[in-house]
């Protein structure tokens, strides 16, 4: 069992919290504001998922997930930099700005990504990016596809990575499913990834998919 904080009470927040204290760990999600504990609460999320607020769950949690709105996750997080170094951070988030409709639209950092930024504002810590290329009910729910999705994983600490794969299995990812890409720079490339889902959005909804690799 692993102390596992999630930054960010949505829908990816939740979802993730849901399954991992499902599985046994021991999880911390955090709110920015005391109406989203009240909601998820509400919603009937599983008791055993405390709450807390977003530096308390940082500074209390082994591994720390980044489900925040990737386009202002770098300031909050870097606000985080004492509670956050020495752990592994998860980033599952993309920066994007959005479109007229709300869906993702430009992204932030072109020609980098927000893993990358992360990283360099955060060199105590290290980075892992996953899961930011499918829908967020595919990520704890990988095996519901008729079709194998991939994780893709980027990161530049080798052990890191090798964590972040147990916790992926804890999730329903089969190791075959896994796609380590390697350093943090190859998240360049899946946060572009994202400039496909808006079109696959909108001539679908909110179906599960993920962007994924067919062999």
């Amino acid at each position: 069992m692993t102390s596992i904080g999630i930054l960010g009470a949505g829908r990816v927040g939740g979802n993730l919290a849901r399954k991992l204290a499902a599985t046994g760990h021991h999880v911390t999600l955090s709110y920015q504001r005391p109406e989203e504990e009240t909601a998820a609460r509400a919603a009937g999320i599983d008791p055993r998922i405390r709450f807390a607020d977003q530096r308390t769950t940082a500074g209390t949690s082994d591994i720390v997930i980044n489900a925040t709105p990737g386009h202002t996750a770098l300031g909050r997080l870097t606000d985080l930099h004492a509670q956050l170094t020495g752990k592994i951070l998860v980033d599952v988030s993309n920066a994007t700005r959005d479109a007229d409709d709300g869906l993702p639209g430009e992204l932030c950092y072109p020609g980098s990504s927000l893993a990358e930024q992360l990283q360099a504002a955060l060199p105590g810590t290290r980075v892992v990016k996953t899961l930011n290329t499918m829908l967020f009910t595919v990520m704890t729910a990988p095996g519901s596809l008729a079709t194998p999705p991939t994780a893709y994983l980027s990161g530049n600490d080798e052990n890191a990575k090798k964590t972040v794969v147990d916790l992926l299995g804890d999730l329903g990812w089969q190791s075959a499913w896994i796609e380590d890409l390697g350093g943090i720079t190859t998240a360049r490339a899946t946060e572009a990834m994202i400039l496909l889902v808006p079109h696959i959005l909108r001539r679908h909804g909110f179906q599960p998919f993920a962007v994924s690799v067919a062999r």
